[in-house]
């Protein structure tokens, strides 16, 4: 039986504020938020956007994962976590989380938030966020904020 290599990985950490590659994080996006969940694409892209870190993941040249950091006031926020469909299982949602919580390392954070997809809560407590408060809709998706001390 012949074993079927895995591609190329290769992850690259942009800022938007200098970067052309940000078309590649929304490409991700737009395949996982608005055409799998029917997230509106209003909703789903901001002006956090543009002063994020992002992180992608390109399977040899084709971007197949993102998501980004960013800080809102005091508080830094990770979100827009995404993988394409045919990527999913094979640990590359937890390059993106990881590369993301090594940038807020270096930045000084002290605490990360995020706002989780209730089916990926166990997901996100590996990396030692922890769930509180009432869950909420965003974007018609049910959510529920996460924490992480840095």
């Amino acid at each position: 039986m012949e074993k079927k290599l895995e591609p190329l990985l290769n992850i690259k950490l942009i800022d938007a504020k200098s970067s052309q590659d940000l078309e590649d994080a929304f490409h991700v996006r737009r395949e996982v938020f608005i055409k799998e969940q029917n997230v509106p694409d209003e909703e789903e892209f901001d002006r956090a956007d543009l002063r994020s870190h992002h992180v992608i993941v390109y399977s040899n040249t084709r971007p197949v994962a993102t998501g980004r950091l960013f800080k809102d006031g005091e508080t830094w926020l990770i979100g827009r976590i995404s993988v394409l469909k045919e990527y999913r299982g094979k640990q590359i949602g937890k390059l993106v989380v990881d590369k993301l919580l090594e940038s807020a390392v270096k930045m000084d954070a002290g605490k990360v938030y995020i706002h989780a997809q209730t089916h990926a809560v166990s997901f996100y407590e590996k990396f030692g966020f922890v769930a509180y408060g009432k869950t909420f809709l965003e974007t018609n998706i049910e959510h529920i904020s996460m924490v992480k001390k840095i």
